[in-house]
């Protein structure tokens, strides 16, 4: 019987995640946990002799989160470009899960064409000694540079 060998659970610490934005490349070392979801688009289809619905898929849309550390300006750059000049910033975020004790390698994900939905613009708060700020976002496309190796039935 094939089992998960404990070496194997991921550790979310160990990775990175990369946002470039044109030629512009920026570490970000401040993000605690980043989330990215596809959601699939679904068509209820009724078909003749049967009481139930099928379901056609027929589209997709991308969605994400991002916890990080209040430490940087670089998406409120983004926003401040939109709020004075109209220009909206789409880039792309690499995430990465490299977790050096596991035998499944790494994997590496691209989200394309990200967008930012919304971002805390300033933020002050007597109660903490580390502000963070949670940022949503949409995403287009996606790229797999890297894939776990599967380890199952060893």
């Amino acid at each position: 019987m094939a089992t998960l060998k404990a070496w194997d659970a991921i550790n979310g610490a160990a990775g990175r995640c990369v946002a470039t934005v044109g030629t512009n490349v920026e570490d970000m070392i401040y993000v605690k946990n980043i989330k990215a979801r596809i959601e699939k688009k679904k068509t209820e289809i009724k078909v003749l002799g049967q009481t139930g619905a099928k379901n056609k898929a027929n589209g997709w849309k991308g969605t994400g989160t991002m916890t990080m550390y209040y430490a940087t300006t670089f998406f409120r750059n983004m926003i401040d470009e939109y709020v004075h000049d109209g220009i909206d910033t789409y880039f792309e975020l690499l995430i990465e899960n490299d977790d050096p004790s596991s035998d499944i390698g790494k994997q590496t994900i691209v989200l394309k064409k990200v967008n930012i939905d919304n971002l805390d613009v300033a933020k002050l708060d007597i109660n903490s000694t580390e502000l963070d700020e949670e940022i949503e976002f949409t995403f287009d496309d996606i790229e797999i540079r890297n894939k776990f190796i599967d380890v199952v039935g060893e």
